[in-house]
């Protein structure tokens, strides 16, 4: 496959979102024509990129309406497909998050195999899709599936494990005249273009906002939204990109995140936990307490509190050619953008 060039239209599904908006600033920066389908128009955040006005076109398409995308694709030399719900909590799991992605999915192959122009599609897959209970022992690859989730344990990621996998049955069983490369990040951190709060950014804000009731053992892989753009642009760019792709940088606790934070002056007015629960007690009150949480919180919590994952990301490092912000970097912008969208206030201030 070419790699992109200024005369190839590309189409990005999910334009608004928080991935998604920083991959349509990067490929507009390149020069590239952009389509970009979302539920709703306008989008001002989008729309006020530069090269936006001359290069940008938003339609509306919805997961959930297949033929949507007919039109979105067509014309499309590449379609980063991004869309897909990503909450921890919702009524009910099946309707609000398997359905959506797996036939969101499954909507966008079909058009782009209806569309003779598109030779690669870019697939915002997650780290949820590998596993959903990290493993002290194991060190996770490209190799690995989630094969753990539920509609009851984790559904968010059983709706990424699911959508992905019906990707590459698809691709198996139709042999369509595209290739498909997937994304797999772990949790996604970084300043947004948009003024919305999404769920991984959350987890910062409600940190310094004092919903956290103390420094919990929890320890993530964070991968920072700018690297994560520009590694789907890279997979669409390079003819050898293939397969899976795990994106994170090293894997931080939260006492570390905690630590950082107060580093950089976040514990002035606001509830930066303090109190150690990062412990053999504090896990047991956690895991006690997760009962009593919303079922998806619930869930979260018991396979993940006292856990560190493990995982090798030299595919991505190597073969993409990726080079990751230092995950301090991340967290502080993180911060750092969450109070000016007025979502950490401090303590004196209008909130």
């Amino acid at each position: 496959m070419p790699p992109l060039s200024p005369d190839a239209r590309v189409c990005v599904t999910g334009a608004s979102g928080f991935v998604a908006s920083w991959l349509v600033r990067e490929l507009l920066e390149r020069g590239l024509p952009v389509r970009g389908t979302a539920r709703r128009a306008p989008v001002p955040h989008l729309q006020s990129l530069p090269g936006a006005a001359d290069r940008l076109e938003l339609v509306e398409a919805d997961l959930l309406e297949p033929s949507s995308f007919d039109a979105a694709v067509r014309g499309c030399a590449t379609v980063f497909h991004t869309a897909s719900p990503y909450v921890i909590q919702v009524d009910d799991p099946q309707r609000d998050l398997v359905d959506p992605a797996v036939n969101g999915t499954l909507a966008v192959l079909e058009a782009c195999a209806k569309a003779a122009d598109v030779k690669r599609v870019v697939l915002t897959s997650s780290m949820a899709a590998v596993t959903d209970e990290p493993d002290d022992a194991r060190v996770l690859t490209e190799a690995d599936w989630n094969e753990k989730s539920t509609l009851r344990r984790n559904p968010y990621y059983l709706s990424k494990t699911l959508a992905e996998r019906a990707a590459w049955t698809f691709m198996e069983r139709e042999r369509p005249a595209f290739d498909l490369v997937a994304m797999n990040p772990f949790i996604i951190m970084g300043p947004s273009l948009g003024p919305g709060l999404n769920v991984s950014n959350k987890i910062v804000s409600d940190m310094v906002n004092g919903v956290y009731p103390g420094i919990l053992s929890l320890t993530w892989g964070i991968v920072d939204v700018r690297d994560v753009a520009h590694a789907h642009v890279r997979a669409a760019d390079l003819p050898g990109a293939h397969g899976r792709y795990l994106l994170a940088q090293e894997a931080v606790s939260m006492r570390t995140v905690v630590g950082w934070l107060r580093e950089a002056g976040f514990a002035a007015g606001t509830r930066l936990p303090s109190r150690a629960m990062d412990n053999g007690v504090g896990n047991l009150l956690v895991r006690l307490n997760s009962y009593v949480q919303p079922s998806g919180v619930g869930s979260y919590l018991r396979t993940h509190v006292g856990r560190t994952p493990r995982y090798d990301t030299s595919k991505a490092r190597l073969g993409l050619g990726l080079t990751m912000r230092p995950t301090r970097e991340t967290v502080i912008d993180t911060a750092r953008d969450l109070e000016r969208h007025g979502h950490i206030v401090r303590r004196g201030q209008p909130g």
